[in-house]
């Protein structure tokens, strides 16, 4: 069964299921909160900042701004660091019968200059650069156990598959996208962040919801400024004053308000700055590429004869290398460049065959960019080279 045979299939189904859930769901106004990633699934990583960590954080922030108000209860998919799959997501909003689903992720690009923020919903992604952060989302199934079978004919990398889901279900579009503007215009009154607008795409995320859904790319993790803006407490607290105030926003217009409901203090975060970053050379981080201008490090080995090292990321945020800030790994290395870029090796060996097992730990950990370097009595070298002495 192909695609898009499976589409149409799943589609009468969800379908007549959104229909009872349409009936039965409970008259008080119910948000399901869903923190993107988590667990063995980082989402994006640059500099130091994890997108799994950023949106839980900020999700719970958002939960605990709505549990204020008695009128509403909050659903939270994930409350802790722990991998959800993207159906068991769904599941748990239609399970509960809710009345909006939020899911909250980060954005990133192999360029430092993107930014901004944007809200999707589910539909048609008209351009490359919605696709582009579907296809990314999405790829998450891949780390599911069954995602071959509970996704029969998808593929993570395939435009088409990305666009194939977005034809299985069109209800609740108008106030998906109700709700999304709503976030959008929360946002806007940081004039100092870049509106985006409200967006479609394909989401697997959003595609068995029987409900109004939408999902916040909150900022991109990969430009300096925004990357701290969203990993700080002050840019955390601002973002979610906008969230649950959007929220509220749209439960005042859909389903009205009493007069005991508590209003939400609007948050404006201290201005950030930028890591400084020199942009040419493109050096591999753990999830995409950054662009840096790079040299020769100085120093960076003082082992004698051939050493293999794991090179896991690299970036202008100077990072203390202990096991909590490299996902486990022990036996981190660092080196720089004048104090403007920092470069992060997993392991020390002169064997090849040990250094291609170290690889796969770094891999297994979600370094998915890392890669094997050689020194020869200090010096860098080329790889080839070393295997060859």
């Amino acid at each position: 069964m192909n695609i898009f045979h499976k589409i149409k299939k799943n589609f009468i189904l969800t379908l007549c299921f959104s229909v009872s859930c349409v009936f039965s769901q409970s008259s008080k106004f119910k948000v399901v909160l869903d923190a993107g990633h988590g667990g063995k699934d980082f989402g994006a990583c640059y500099d130091g900042h994890v997108e799994k960590k950023i949106a839980l954080a900020v999700v719970l922030k958002v939960g605990k701004l709505l549990e204020k108000n008695p009128n509403i209860d909050v659903v939270y998919t994930r409350k802790t660091d722990v991998f959800v799959e993207l159906d068991e997501r769904a599941r748990i909003a239609n399970r509960e019968d809710a009345t909006i689903f939020v899911s909250i992720h980060c954005n990133a690009n192999k360029s430092p200059a993107g930014e901004g923020y944007e809200t999707y919903v589910m539909g048609v992604a008209r351009n490359k650069s919605n696709l582009e952060v579907a296809k990314l989302e999405n790829d998450v199934v891949t780390l599911e156990k069954d995602y071959k079978q509970n996704y029969e004919g998808y593929d993570p990398k395939s435009p088409e598959s990305a666009i194939g889901i977005m034809m299985q279900q069109e209800e609740y579009i108008e106030n998906s996208i109700a709700l999304a503007g709503k976030v959008q215009d929360n946002f806007s009154s940081n004039k100092d962040r870049k509106n985006r607008g409200v967006r479609a795409a394909g989401f697997l995320v959003l595609r068995k919801i029987a409900m109004p859904r939408i999902l916040i790319e909150m900022g991109f993790i990969s430009n300096g400024k925004e990357g701290n803006f969203l990993d700080s407490d002050d840019g955390q607290d601002e973002v979610a004053s906008d969230i649950a105030n959007a929220i509220m926003g749209y439960k005042k217009e859909y389903f009205g308000s009493d007069s005991n409901e508590p209003s939400i203090e609007k948050v404006k975060a201290k201005p950030q700055t930028e890591t400084p970053i020199i942009k040419e050379e493109p050096i591999k981080t753990e999830k995409q590429e950054v662009i840096i201008k790079t040299e020769e490090p100085k120093k960076v080995a003082s082992s004698k004869g051939i050493v293999f090292k794991i090179q896991i990321s690299a970036g202008g945020k100077k990072l203390e290398t202990t096991p909590s800030n490299f996902k486990g790994l022990n036996n981190i290395s660092m080196s720089t460049d004048n104090g403007t870029l920092y470069k992060y090796m997993y392991g020390e060996t002169s064997n090849y065959e040990m250094a291609k097992q170290n690889l796969s730990e770094a891999k297994a950990k979600g370094y998915d960019s890392a890669y094997i370097i050689a020194f020869k009595d200090g010096k860098k070298i080329d790889v080839k080279e070393a295997i060859k002495q």
